[in-house]
């Protein structure tokens, strides 16, 4: 190869790689629903733009042992992974091993909603970018919330009296399968979140307080969880006590629930060409307790740099990729995910394709007395990881 040649050569690797070489990169990411298939996506697309190649490293899908395994890799300064998908309450706990955004991001971070800029920034440092928020809600069934002349549940007692009376009644007419009510109730994180819910609505408070002291203690969160352990084995199935968000989701997808507490991802594939429930169900905000009012414990996921990867430039701008206008646009009309830039809940492909993202901007976005937000360590240090609440037809404990 002569000279000339190598130089263009050269140049246009350089072109190509935007300045710097392929780098083989891994990315860690727990998964809902179609997660990984979307995810592959949209890095295929970087692979082709950047030049660099991507790896996918899967996690289970409860969210307790991602964290607990994304804390032994960054504490052991594991460099085999490059990007981390993270929730949204672990930024406090995980900061330490992740790099610091705040540069490389300043020309994107007023995209997003300030909110969850600031719930990424730890000791005035950006340590993850914005993938997606999460407000949950409750599904039902229109189709047969009608044949017995129902209207959606505005609090936790009416809808455990409709769902026991349609659950009895499809039960009578030959459904025996059929159940009142599918939530998250196995021992992780999902059950902390329901279980932050039912006490903030009853007028229970939180867990922690938001200046550390442990609040949980008291009447209104005890009648609060003892009136959800009296759904398990009446109009929720024992088996509820195993279920993740998948679980639930699969019997309410087959038309074997009444009602459904999930996250916006289940909307997109609860019309899918393969679900029984397909245009026969609707969403409206979690109900209240009594004397209270509605609460949702606000989610998401977000993307972070670990700071022991040996291509930090490319992870950085793999993170900024998946946090794009573009990737949060896909992913909400594709798998029905709340984005965190506002221009987006006015998108009309959005609001055509995936209704529930228009209507549930105020829920993702604001921390509203309606919301709850989860414990973490920048609330209160002497805490380590959420508290995870347990219910059993024996016992309610918060542990």
């Amino acid at each position: 190869m002569t000279l000339s040649r190598l130089v263009l050569a050269f140049a246009a690797s350089t072109l190509f790689t935007g300045g710097a070489f392929a780098a083989e990169l891994s990315l860690v990411s727990g998964s809902v629903g179609k997660d990984i298939e979307e995810l592959r996506g949209q890095l295929d697309a970087f692979e082709k733009e950047s030049g660099h190649t991507v790896k996918i490293v899967e996690m289970p899908a409860s969210t307790t042992d991602q964290f607990g395994q994304y804390r032994l890799w960054l504490s052991a300064g594991n460099a085999d992974v490059d990007v981390y998908r993270t929730d949204v309450i672990w930024a406090p706990q995980l900061a330490g091993g992740l790099v610091d955004l705040t540069e490389a991001a300043k020309d994107i971070v007023g995209q997003h909603f300030p909110s969850m800029i600031e719930s990424q920034t730890v000791d005035g440092k950006l340590v993850a970018l914005p993938m997606y928020t999460d407000a949950p809600a409750l599904y039902y069934r229109t189709d047969l919330l009608e044949k017995y002349g129902k209207e959606p549940p505005t609090t936790w007692s009416e809808l455990e009296a409709i769902a026991k009376e349609i659950q009895d009644k499809e039960r009578e007419a030959g459904n025996s399968q059929m159940n009142g009510f599918v939530f998250q109730g196995a021992p992780y994180e999902g059950l902390t979140c329901d279980g932050l819910e039912w006490v903030a609505s009853h007028g229970g408070g939180q867990i922690v307080s938001p200046d550390g002291e442990i609040t949980i203690n008291n009447p209104k969160a005890a009648a609060a969880l003892e009136k959800a352990k009296g759904w398990v084995g009446t109009i929720a199935p024992d088996g509820v006590l195993a279920y993740k968000e998948e679980e639930s989701r699969g019997v309410w997808q087959t038309g074997n629930a009444v009602f459904m507490r999930n996250w916006p991802y289940a909307y997109a594939l609860s019309n899918g060409d393969d679900s029984a429930v397909a245009g026969k169900f609707d969403v409206v905000p979690l109900p209240a307790g009594e004397g209270g009012s509605s609460a949702a414990c606000l989610g998401g996921w977000n993307l972070a740099v670990s700071k022991y990867s040996q291509n930090q430039e490319a992870a950085i701008d793999l993170v900024k990729f998946l946090s794009s206008e573009k990737a949060q646009k896909q992913r909400a009309v594709n798998q029905s995910r709340l984005p965190t830039i506002p221009s987006l809940y006015d998108d009309p492909e959005i609001a055509e394709k995936q209704p529930i993202v228009a209507e549930w901007k105020e829920a993702s976005t604001t921390r509203s007395r309606r919301s709850s937000g989860r414990p973490s360590t920048r609330r209160c240090p002497a805490v380590a990881r959420p508290p995870t609440i347990s219910i059993s037809s024996k016992n309610v404990c918060v542990a």
